[in-house]
């Protein structure tokens, strides 16, 4: 009976992999690799950035708590803060065809361009395969993998979960804390955080 039940278990996993399901990326580990395709039709993988460290951004623009980063201008302006400093920062649609926050290509570009938007790019992931990679929930859900591949955050920008953009001001932004920590080769002090924002819209 206990050969038949790992035999089992052993035929699930190997149909989940065949899926393309994998365990879903956890701090401490090292990031899954993945293949995505930007808004300008450029196709990325995690592994391609070795070496850098990577912030990864989950977005939806009718979301309230996603425009209260991009209605301040907070959002950009850490884009253009980190990537000047060499980081790869990733901002990532997983909403699914008919649900709030999904964007073609075109639809894309014309937000970052109107927002003043600075990512590396922006993957555009509407069948959730990324999403559910890293288990992102919300929007926003930020993570940050180091320069070895390893995730060393993974959680909610910072420590005001509300929509007010007032409340960007003062607030302790954890993906900035992280990569300014890391960088200075120290380790990161708020390595986790529970995220905040509208679930991710994923479909059926």
């Amino acid at each position: 009976m206990k050969r038949k039940l790992a035999v089992c278990a052993i035929l699930v996993l190997a149909a989940m992999l065949a899926a393309g399901w994998a365990w879903a990326a956890r701090v401490g580990e090292r990031a899954p690799d993945f293949t995505a395709t930007d808004s300008n039709g450029k196709t990325h993988t995690l592994s391609e950035y070795a070496g850098k460290y990577v912030v990864l951004e989950w977005t939806n623009r009718d979301c309230p708590f996603t425009r209260k980063h991009y209605e301040s201008g907070n959002m950009q302006a850490l884009q253009r803060k980190w990537t000047s400093r060499g980081v790869i920062w990733l901002t990532v649609a997983s909403s699914a065809p008919g649900a709030q926050g999904y964007v073609t290509a075109a639809d894309e570009n014309a937000y970052l361009a109107k927002s003043g938007a600075a990512p590396t790019a922006a993957l555009l992931d509407s069948a959730g395969t990324l999403g559910h990679l890293y288990d992102a929930k919300t929007t926003p859900h930020m993570f940050v993998i180091n320069p070895q591949g390893v995730l060393i955050y993974d959680g909610a920008i910072d420590d005001r979960p509300t929509t007010d953009t007032a409340d960007v001001t003062g607030a302790k932004n954890y993906v900035s804390l992280a990569l300014e920590e890391a960088m200075a080769g120290k380790a990161v002090s708020v390595s986790t955080s529970r995220p905040y924002g509208c679930g991710v819209k994923y479909g059926n």
